[in-house]
């Protein structure tokens, strides 16, 4: 079983940067491939970008495609999301997960452990 951890979301103006870091619990991190997801007030929880066990790997939602970067550093078992050029629609409160059981998840269906989330706040 993962335990993961979310930290560094905060209020930021719009075109700001942010880093969101997920610490994960257990011995054996590099075994799981690691996403992060978000949901808006009054929204759904959506995908926004997936890393691979070895991290050789990334996806990203098309809206956050070229602004944001996952990576994992497995030594200290943390991903990250580094968030640049924010925008007020990027309002929500970001989870980590992880999961056992697909190789690259790109959807909630794929994850097996979600941390609690980090809220982020982009003001205009």
């Amino acid at each position: 079983q993962v335990q993961l951890v979310e930290s560094g979301g905060e209020l930021v103006q719009a075109g700001g940067s942010l880093r969101l870091s997920c610490a994960a619990s257990g011995r054996t991190f590099s075994s799981y491939a690691m996403g992060w997801f978000r949901q808006a007030p009054g929204e759904e929880r959506e995908f926004v970008s997936t890393i691979s066990q070895s991290g050789r790997s990334t996806f990203y939602a098309d809206s956050v495609k070229g602004r944001f970067t996952i990576s994992r550093d497995n030594a200290k078992n943390t991903v990250f999301l580094q968030m640049n050029s924010l925008k007020p629609e990027d309002t929500a409160v970001y989870y980590c997960a992880a999961s056992g059981t697909s190789l690259f998840p790109l959807s909630r269906a794929g994850m097996d452990y979600w941390g609690k989330g980090t809220l982020v706040t982009v003001s205009s």
